[in-house]
């Protein structure tokens, strides 16, 4: 896959993922905004349902309250008795109209008990109304012969108080009487809680009655402070002319956790969706870059082994076309050297593909690895031997420094000496200068811990993330300023791993590494 396609089929992944993340958030966002007008909408009704229920209940209880009163008075104070007649007589629709009327005033005076040392004026008004139509229905003429009537009465009673009808009066009421002695907290509460639960909000809530100059009354729940932006107002006691001198406040703390549970499982289901996507694309993003290193990869690596095959294959072929010479062919000591030339060089390739193959066998556990009890000091020394010509060959120093006290682990003693000489050669060859390697051990309650210090070239961050990958070399494609093909490391990972130890690297570039293997003691 080139470059250019990699990134356009990444951009389009992205684009798609944010368009389907950014139009579940926007339905998310339209759901709860919903939800919040409608419960916005739903506290309005209930508030006003509350107010309208207080404000019937006073009237009641003001009607009721002067009612036995009224029904008890026995004798006016004041007595009127006012008569009406009409007459009107249709000779050309030979129709006769009667209408007679008698009204009744009544004036008694009863005492207030809001109004101090006063009294009010009570009046009733008594009404009975007549009505008489009559149509002749012959040509005589009289109106005593054959007509057509219609009758009927009325009686009407209704009363005012000092010559305003009762609505008025129980305004004048308001007026005097202290908004905590018309109405109490518990009224207020139960009433507002019934409202709200018709309307399924059955959470807390906190209330409060302020004046119209925005004075707090005695009736609220606990410290009640208005909250501008969370609080809910409607006016309570309106007058004939729809205004009032208190408002209801409202607020309800747990607003945002009850509009969210009425879509909560929607809203689950829709970010568990989102979630199941960003997982999908990530784990899509993370096989394609994958896939794009190994590809990397493999076309370093078959680079490296390319080269590294071209140098003994070419020295073979030499080899064989000096042996061809007649003069070389002749002298025994030059063929042996040359056959033993050939002989190295296939050794090498050998232990080239051998490399790969045990690489792979590990990965499949296809190799057993037998443990046993051994000294990691004597396998440490051990290691050393086999690299201590080639480090002498480069006028270099390899140094011991021994402190750990316990040294038993259980372990395979041929894997884990080649261990300890990867490591070793791996030193060897990042090293500019003549190279300085120190090997340093210690020991806690729990591990064995080995420490290779050099003070090579070192490598960088990034490297030292991938420093222990298969076939992974800082130095890539066709430069082979060091000789490798990126298995020494893998393959003591592999074996480190295989043995419940762990093993990483500190580096600085231009300064060395210092690679650190930790093995359980038994």
């Amino acid at each position: 896959m080139g470059k250019k396609m990699f990134v356009l089929i990444v951009v389009l992944m992205s684009i798609s993922l944010i368009g389907i993340i950014s139009v579940q958030l926007y339905w998310i966002d339209n759901a709860v905004e919903s939800k919040d007008k409608q419960f916005d909408s739903d506290v309005i009704k209930s508030l006003a349902s509350t107010s309208e229920r207080i404000a019937l209940r006073e009237r009641d209880e003001f009607i009721r309250e002067y009612e036995p009163i009224l029904r008890n008075i026995k004798l006016a104070n004041k007595a009127e008795i006012k008569n009406i007649f009409l007459q009107q007589i249709d000779t050309t629709g030979k129709q006769k109209f009667t209408f007679g009327a008698t009204i009744l005033e009544e004036d008694f005076k009863i005492p207030s008990d809001f109004l101090d040392n006063d009294s009010i004026i009570y009046k009733r008004i008594t009404t009975k109304k007549d009505f008489f139509q009559a149509k002749l229905l012959d040509n005589t003429g009289d109106f005593n012969n054959q007509v057509d009537e219609d009758r009927f009465s009325s009686t009407k009673q209704f009363s005012l108080f000092g010559g305003k009808d009762i609505t008025s009066y129980l305004n004048d009421y308001k007026k005097y009487k202290p908004i905590h002695q018309r109405i109490s907290n518990r009224e207020i509460s139960t009433t507002l809680k019934e409202e709200l639960s018709k309307r399924d909000i059955d959470i807390d809530f906190k209330y409060g009655v302020y004046n119209s100059e925005g004075f707090a009354t005695k009736l609220k729940s606990g410290y009640y402070t208005i909250n501008p932006k969370e609080s809910y107002k409607y006016p309570l006691f309106r007058n004939e002319d729809n205004l009032s001198d208190y408002n209801l406040f409202v607020t309800f703390p747990t607003k945002n956790k009850h509009i969210l549970s009425g879509i909560s499982y929607i809203l689950l289901l829709s970010l568990f969706f989102i979630f199941i996507i960003i997982v999908a694309f990530s784990s899509s993003l993370y096989q394609l870059v994958k896939q794009k290193k190994i590809s990397e990869i493999k076309t370093d690596f078959i680079n490296n082994m390319t080269h590294e095959f071209k140098t003994p294959i070419a020295t073979i072929n030499l080899a064989l076309d000096s042996i061809k010479n007649p003069k070389i062919i002749s002298n025994n000591d030059k063929v042996m050297r040359y056959v033993k030339m050939i002989r190295d060089e296939n050794k090498r390739m050998h232990a080239q593909v051998e490399n790969v193959l045990r690489i792979s066998r590990l990965e499949k556990n296809q190799i057993e690895i037998t443990k046993e009890q051994i000294d990691i000091h004597d396998l440490v020394e051990d290691a050393i031997t086999h690299v201590r010509l080639l480090v002498l060959d480069k006028k270099g120093t390899i140094s011991t420094h021994f402190q750990a006290i316990q040294t038993e682990v259980f372990a395979n003693q041929f894997h884990l000496t080649n261990v300890v000489v990867n490591m070793l050669e791996n030193a060897l060859k990042y090293s500019v200068n003549p190279p300085k390697i120190d090997v340093y051990t210690e020991s806690t309650n729990k591990y064995f811990i080995i420490k290779i210090r050099d003070e090579g070239i070192g490598m960088s961050k990034n490297a030292q993330k991938y420093v222990f990958d298969k076939f992974y070399r800082e130095q890539k494609g066709n430069i082979h300023d060091v000789k490798g093909h990126g298995l020494g490391l893998a393959y003591v990972k592999e074996i480190v791993t295989n043995h419940h130890g762990t093993v990483f690297v500190e580096s600085e570039k231009g300064v060395g590494s210092t690679f650190t293997i930790k093995l359980p003691l038994i």
